[in-house]
């Protein structure tokens, strides 16, 4: 089991350039990779999309890389309609307030637009400095999901047999259900029926009201299926690396026979297991929100 939060950091240098690659991961139902890397290095970030994709199945996945160069090949130019168009905006202005004075050569320098600076670089030459680093983070970060999933893991099982218990504690209890749906019946057709109730007739007549009403109310199949499916959810978070999806399906189907069962008992004890066993499955359903 891994979880879907988790951060990592790689950095390495070769000659004069340096990268780094940062990855962040956070809760989310589908796989949502983000890439962030210096506008000349777009042609790269369809290949980086598609690595992170064949490493992680789900959740919302942030990865920035960074690249420094020390002596990096730079093209300068003048644009000589920007510098001439503020010269003459800065004429205008001075006779305007009744300045003499010349603007002085950095005021243009500074100026947005006037020089105009391109770091000349090949995207692909970077790729092989980048793969190795973004490989390592993606290990690292890998781990990390790993080290969170596996505590993550053990919690889920520690309320996953909280329901165990509590489906044994409640079958204790399905004899004592049955005789008190049959008692209560039987005092209706004491009332219904008075001196006749030792006739076959009426006897028969309980017999196969007792059935169908134990057909309606018994709990015994809702029980079979919560164990059924106890034993799936456990296979399934024990073997299952990314079992979140599943997991989520089968805390419904949980939930359903929970609630079945809580509906149809009339004896305390019964109630609180179900109490319990609702407790137990919401604790799992938050911790699967960080499940991949």
């Amino acid at each position: 089991m891994k979880s879907m939060t988790g951060y990592a950091y790689r950095e390495s240098a070769s000659g004069n350039v340096t990268v780094s690659v940062e990855i962040k991961g956070y809760n989310s139902r589908f796989l949502d990779v983000s890439v962030y890397l210096p506008s000349w290095l777009s042609p790269l970030e369809s290949g980086v999309r598609g690595y992170m994709s064949s490493r992680f199945g789900r959740g919302k996945v942030e990865v920035a890389i960074r690249v420094k160069e020390r002596d990096a090949p730079v093209s300068v130019s003048i644009n000589e309609v920007a510098a001439l168009t503020y010269k003459k905006a800065i004429w205008d202005l001075a006779k305007i307030l009744g300045l003499q004075e010349e603007p002085n050569l950095a005021v243009f320098m500074g100026l947005e637009g006037v020089v105009e600076t391109e770091t000349n670089r090949d995207a692909e030459k970077y790729r092989a400095l980048i793969e190795p680093v973004l490989a390592a983070a993606a290990d690292q970060f890998e781990a990390e999901r790993v080290r969170e999933g596996k505590a993550t893991l053990e919690d889920i099982l520690l309320h996953t047999g909280t329901l165990e218990e509590s489906v044994k504690a409640v079958s204790a209890h399905v004899p004592e259900m049955e005789a008190l749906i049959k008692e209560n019946l039987r005092s209706r057709f004491e009332e219904l029926l008075g001196d006749r109730l030792g006739d076959i007739i009426a006897e028969n007549r309980i017999l196969a009201e007792t059935a169908v009403i134990l057909m309606k109310h018994t709990i015994s199949e809702e029980l079979a299926r919560l164990a059924s499916h106890l034993a799936e959810f456990r296979l399934e978070a024990e073997r299952n690396p990314s079992p979140g999806k599943k997991l989520d399906f089968l805390c419904q189907e949980i939930n359903r026979e929970v609630n079945t069962i809580g509906s149809k008992t009339p004896i305390l004890e019964v109630s609180r297991s179900v109490v319990a066993m609702k407790e137990a499955l919401e604790n799992i359903r938050e911790q699967l929100r960080n499940v991949e």
